[in-house]
């Protein structure tokens, strides 16, 4: 195969090559830059000024009119970068910013220079470089970014869901368990028609888990998790919650007040919601003294930004000196093992459907005097996947 280029000889003629060279750098959208530090005067090519939104005469040709255009949060990386090759440590500078535009957007920017040129003393007297619109590209880089963080928190959710589906399982397991032992020790037909009328309504419990599970596991993506949301009526949450933990209430001694507002309401993922009341009211009951004077009460305060909701107890406490770092970490228990289900499980599940709601979760604590969960929902924000 023969290839024959009759143009070139037309390279070694110095203006037909630098014909060639405007016409690439106008193809490839690249501006030019070059700095005359001795005048301090700088060429920007038309594509280097149309970046910005300019025209030519409208942008004055001084270094600073650029630097002036640079996003504050960029300058110190921006100067420094170049500061560093003027004083020889970098072989040339390279930089990657936000600069401001006409219309008043920022766009991303790969700037490039070297110094072609320098006095006797080392110092620059010419440098020159490109500009590089990259704002699409940084567009795509963040939507990878955004993808790759919604990819790890459902890989840690799909890790994680073999033990929240056995915690929320066990609790309605554990009470089934119970009704039956006293259905069948129970000679009292008034009795065996309470205790039925309780087998039924922890058997309709053990369906909504059942729902709610399948809902949990079928999230893929942030808008399939949003559909999942309905507004949702706190004061019934809590009610039906206390009644599918009546049996708990009566072994532990434990009288629990519902005194959110009957009307309050809150756009979320109701099957989150109803976990994270169960998991708190239940460790109440749990970490009871178990006398007669134990008592969950649970309230609401309500913002125009946000709702939060408390969980107070007068049980045994936590000792926050010792297990702060460690209260919302799996398998982490705090009052050793005499406690039935102390599996360390449910304070991780509630802090993980928590923050999955953009809400937040604190505690106060003292042995022997009580424990209080606050946990807040911003309204502004919607959820994170």
């Amino acid at each position: 195969m023969s290839f024959e280029n009759n143009n070139f000889e037309n390279y070694t003629d110095k203006n037909y090559y630098n014909q060639i060279q405007q016409i690439g750098l106008q193809i490839s959208k690249i501006g030019l830059w070059d700095w005359n530090t001795i005048t301090n005067k700088v060429f920007y090519s038309e594509n280097s000024i149309k970046i910005l939104g300019y025209k030519g005469h409208e942008f004055d040709n001084k270094p600073e009119e650029w630097d002036k255009h640079v996003h504050p949060d960029d300058q110190n990386i921006y100067f420094e970068t170049f500061d560093r090759h003027i004083n020889g440590e970098l072989e040339s500078y390279e930089s990657v910013y936000r600069i401001l535009c006409k219309d008043g957007q920022y766009k991303w920017v790969l700037d490039k220079g070297k110094v072609i040129e320098r006095d006797k003393n080392s110092k620059p007297l010419r440098i020159v470089g490109t500009h590089i619109d990259i704002t699409k590209q940084k567009h795509t880089e963040n939507l990878l970014k955004n993808n790759l963080h919604i990819i790890a928190n459902q890989n840690k959710r799909l890790h994680n869901f073999t033990h929240i589906v056995s915690h929320n399982l066990k609790n309605h397991v554990f009470n089934l368990e119970d009704l039956l032992n006293f259905y069948e020790e129970s000679t009292d037909v008034n009795e065996k028609k309470e205790l039925f009328s309780h087998l039924k309504s922890i058997s309709k419990s053990l369906n909504g888990t059942m729902a709610d599970l399948d809902n949990i596991i079928s999230i893929r993506s942030k808008s399939n998790f949003e559909e999942l949301f309905k507004n949702v009526n706190l004061f019934q949450c809590v009610e039906a919650i206390t009644e599918s933990l009546k049996l708990d209430r009566f072994k532990s001694q434990v009288s629990l007040e519902n005194r959110i507002d009957k009307n309050t309401m809150l756009f979320t993922n109701s099957s989150y919601i109803e976990s994270i009341f169960h998991n708190l009211i239940s460790n109440g009951i749990k970490y009871s003294k178990q006398v007669s004077n134990s008592q969950v009460i649970i309230t609401s305060k309500e913002t125009e930004k946000d709702i939060k909701i408390i969980v107070s107890d007068n049980g045994i406490g936590i000792d926050l000196e010792k297990f702060k770092d460690q209260l919302f970490k799996m398998y982490r228990t705090f009052h050793g093992t005499q406690r039935e289900d102390s599996r360390g499980v449910g304070l991780y599940i509630t802090k993980t459907q928590v923050e999955a709601l953009n809400g937040s979760i604190e505690v106060e604590s003292k042995l022997a005097i009580g424990t209080t969960f606050t946990v807040t929902f911003d309204k502004t924000k919607k959820p994170s996947n």
